[in-house]
């Protein structure tokens, strides 16, 4: 009876000893496995795409903005300037011409003129030569030359034509006016519609008003006219026709 007892105690043993192991052969994969593989990282976790703030935002369309601008208002400067005219209406701060600065050109005929065999009309410019700028405003007068003596000079009947203005006149700049007479008729002499005699002249005597009066031809044949009047247009930038 002694000797039974120990065979099952250490049977019993035995057994216990195998669940044991079971036991712990069971567990052990489970356990190696969560050791040996980490854990996928939390979405949280994942570091976000940069998003721009709000203050390079600001500086870049600050920057776009500045440079639109200014280079809107650069083009718009230099496609406005206006460019600069030899003569144009206005004073621009000038003083009047005087005698010695300008020059009264020969007379060439007009295009648009009388009918007739006379003169009928001239344009006459004046010429700024002088080494800054001056200014014309006004109307003419015209006188027939007396043989080269001023006091047998024959002065016409003005009619003034149209308004005057202030013309400035840059170095080399010129300004016209047009003179239209009673026209002769006729061939050789001719005559006058009005029944005076036609008159001829080979020089006439232009005054320029604040410039003196200065004598001048014409550049073809002689100035011929009929009843001693002119009908005259004011100094202009603008050559008459």
């Amino acid at each position: 009876m002694q000797y039974t007892a120990g065979p099952r105690r250490s049977a019993a043993v035995l057994v216990a000893a195998a669940a044991a192991a079971v036991l712990m052969t069971g567990c052990g994969p489970a356990d190696d496995g969560a050791a040996g593989t980490p854990p996928a990282p939390p979405t949280a976790s994942v570091p976000a795409k940069p998003t721009p703030t709000g203050g390079s935002s600001g500086g870049s369309s600050a920057g776009s903005s500045a440079g639109s601008s200014g280079g809107s208002a650069t083009g718009g400067s230099g496609g406005t300037a206006p460019s600069p005219t030899a003569s144009a209406p206005g004073g621009g701060g000038a003083k009047p011409c005087t005698t010695g600065e300008v020059k009264v050109s020969d007379a060439e005929q007009a295009a648009v003129r009388p009918p007739g065999t006379g003169t009928g009309a001239a344009i006459v410019s004046v010429t700024n030569t002088s080494k800054h700028a001056c200014t014309l405003n006004g109307f003419p007068t015209v006188a027939g030359a007396g043989n080269g003596s001023p006091g047998k000079n024959v002065p016409l009947a003005i009619t003034q034509s149209g308004k005057a203005s202030t013309v400035a006149l840059a170095p080399g700049a010129r300004a016209w006016t047009k003179l239209t007479f009673v026209n002769v008729q006729g061939e050789a002499d001719g005559y006058c519609v009005s029944g005076a005699t036609p008159a001829s002249f080979p020089t006439m005597v232009i005054g320029v008003p604040g410039a003196g009066s200065h004598q001048i031809a014409m550049t073809d044949g002689v100035f011929a006219e009929c009843d001693g009047k002119a009908t005259v247009t004011a100094f202009s930038a603008v050559k008459p026709t």
